[in-house]
């Protein structure tokens, strides 16, 4: 499980938007970037194309941890092709172990 600690007076107001049911909006994104205080990344507010286009960077708004059992990662599986290609050693004799 990931924890957000976020500082809502730290959020830029002008930036929230109205979605399209009627909601009020925060676009935000997770940075990886530990700390010394045991988070594993910070928080930053996003901002408009045409704020990010003038070099605006959205504000720090809070920071975040994984609690709990970190997440293992997914081991990819492989696809048919790979399924059915040989090693280039293999002779064709089938091994027991």
């Amino acid at each position: 499980m990931i924890v957000l600690k976020i500082d809502v007076t730290k959020i830029s107001k002008e930036d929230l938007f109205v979605g399209k049911k009627g909601g009020k909006f925060l676009d935000a994104a997770l940075h990886d970037k530990p700390n010394d205080f045991g988070d594993d990344g910070f928080i930053t507010q996003s901002v408009s194309k045409e704020k990010r286009d003038k070099g605006e960077k959205g504000p720090i708004i809070g920071n975040w941890r994984h609690v709990g059992a970190k997440q293992k990662q997914a081991t990819p599986k492989p696809t048919a092709a790979q399924k059915s290609e040989k090693p280039a050693d293999d002779d064709d004799q089938s091994v027991p172990f």
